[in-house]
């Protein structure tokens, strides 16, 4: 974006406000204006220190009105469970052959699920997959039995989060093709599900700031008390 472009984008947006979620969407919207669908993003910093096992932040959440993203989801699969992936609308599925392909670097996929059974085969791409963020992991729900229901999460707009070093997680919430209130909603439901995930280990405040912006567009800051009204959300 040039700088005229980021100027003007600006304008209306006090950098130092909190803004109330419909408002903070509203700005964030009418600034997203290439050519392309731009997603829209949120960046929530918490009061955790992630080095610290007792304050690891992830999880996984399905958005009520999807992400808008066509996700293309591999499972790591063999027999009965492989055919249950690959009709439940995998885009790859594999055992042996699979782990081959990503190890050769061919990894052409969004979102990684494993059934139990393969997780020792798995194990050995954690050093390529963990730090795309797409390693299977029990804990959201991406090795499981239930191939068919992970597949169908996968695609219909299931979101993984995870804490980064210094504390924020960050997702896509939507695009901005969405409707303001699809938006809402799915920046609700992902703040909830944040929120929840709070740790046993975080003490005083645990969402800091949170902020939300398009891909080409500023920042726009929310206040927290209008994104969850849930107690330990300061």
């Amino acid at each position: 974006m040039s700088g005229k472009r980021v100027t003007k984008a600006r304008e209306g947006i006090d950098p130092a406000k909190a803004y109330a979620l419909d408002e903070a969407v509203k700005l964030v919207k009418e600034r997203a204006k290439s050519k392309f669908d731009e997603t829209i993003e949120i960046a929530m910093n918490l009061g955790v220190d992630p080095r610290h096992a007792d304050q690891m932040v992830r999880g996984v959440v399905n958005l009520p009105n999807g992400t808008g993203r066509s996700l293309r989801v591999a499972v790591f699969a063999r027999g009965a469970k492989a055919d249950e992936a690959r009709a439940a609308g995998a885009d790859v599925v594999g055992a042996e052959d699979l782990v081959e392909r990503v190890q050769g670097g061919n990894i052409d996929f969004d979102r990684c699920i494993a059934t139990p059974d393969l997780m020792p085969l798995v194990g050995r791409l954690g050093k390529v997959l963990g730090p795309r963020g797409i390693m299977p992991n029990p804990k959201v729900g991406t090795v499981t039995m239930d191939v068919k229901g992970a597949v169908a999460g996968a695609k219909g707009g299931s979101v993984e989060f995870r804490v980064e070093k210094a504390g924020i997680v960050q997702a896509g919430v939507g695009k901005a093709s969405f409707s303001a209130e699809k938006l809402v909603e799915n920046i609700r439901a992902f703040a909830d599900a944040v929120n929840k995930a709070k740790p046993a280990g975080a003490k005083g405040h645990y969402i800091n700031r949170v902020a939300l912006s398009s891909t080409m567009g500023p920042g726009v800051k929310i206040d927290t008390a209008t994104l969850i009204g849930t107690p330990g959300a300061s």
